[in-house]
Formats: C-alpha cells, structure tokens, sequence
C-alpha cells in the first residue's frame, strides 16, 4: 500500500490563516481507507479508478513515510525529516505557496554473494510527503541541510495578517401598518 503524509505545520488556522488541508493527509486516516475502499468496489462494477476519488500518481507510487517532526524557533519554521541511509541526491525538496513537498528514493543495496536474509524491516522504494503550510509563506525563504541521515527545512514564519474590527450601527425603521386591500 501507498505510504504518504500531508501535515499541517504548527500553527492554528485563526492564527496564521492556513490553507485548506490536502484531502490525502494520512494513509492510515478514516477518509483515505473510506475513499480507496470505496474505488476497489466501483472497480468490480466496471468503475475506472480515479473517478470519485482522484488520487494523485505519486501518492499512489510511494511504498514508505518517512517520519518529521515540524516546530518553531527564532521566527521560523522547521521541518525535520528522518531519511536515514540516504545522500543528498537521493532527496528532493520543492515549494510552493501551499506546500511543501519531500520526496524521493531508497534503493536497495545490491546482494553480496552469500548474503542471505532472515527479516528485513527497512522500507525500499519511492516516499513522498507534503505539509501544509500557513498562508502568505514566501518560497524564497526556503532553506534545506541534510545531515547524518536528517533532512532539516527551515523557512520564514509569514507575518500574521491584521484583524480590522468595525462596529456597525444598527438602524431602526419605523413599523408599517400593513394597509387592507379593496
């Protein structure tokens, strides 16, 4: 099964006016298994998959999540993400107004003659995950280090927009008598 994650980064929608979360946000969640659930009985019907629930390619192609953790400090936003066994090249980082996206590849090693396996618990294979981000973020502030197997994104925390408050009088209108019809 496809493994991919969207999360909001951590701060409230009232505070920093986040975008309307990606639908797809957890493999595990209630809606996705709803939703792939829902497109395996259409599909016996004669239903193409895609047509309900439109899925995108590279959520469908991921085979693992990497785990993250996202935090604030010093007025900016942090994103780390756990990718142990990787390289730089490996991993690739794009952004947008709405999001972040992490993605990319393990490959498995090739076998040693002799070698012979009696579990394996690592995850091979493509990963993707996005995040949410807050509103007004500026992808020019984007910067990303990755270190002994931890990718760390750091961008600026957008400024939050002013609320402007006004009273706003209320008229009275006199009461009209209702007048009877001839």
């Amino acid at each position: 099964m496809a493994k991919t994650s969207e999360t909001t980064l951590p701060v409230t929608r009232a505070e920093r006016g986040l975008s309307r979360p990606w639908f797809w946000d957890e493999p595990s969640g209630t809606v996705n298994r709803f939703a792939r659930e829902m497109e395996r009985r259409l599909e016996d019907f004669g239903v193409p998959r895609g047509l309900f629930f439109n899925v995108p390619k590279e959520v469908e192609e991921a085979s693992w999540m990497p785990e993250a953790e996202f935090f604030e400090k010093d007025g900016r936003l942090v994103v780390r993400t756990d990718l142990p066994g990787l390289n730089k090249e490996d991993i690739k980082v794009e952004v947008t107004n709405e999001r972040l996206v992490v993605h990319g590849e393990r490959k498995r090693e090739k076998e040693e003659k002799g070698e012979r396996f009696v579990r394996s618990e690592r995850s091979y294979g493509c990963f993707y995950r996005t995040f949410a981000l807050p509103e007004g973020v500026n992808p020019e502030t984007v910067k990303a280090t990755f270190k002994n197997g931890v990718l760390e994104v750091t961008l600026a925390v957008p400024p939050v927009p002013e609320t402007h408050t006004r009273k706003v009088e209320i008229e009275e209108r006199p009461a009209t008598v209702p007048t009877k019809a001839a």
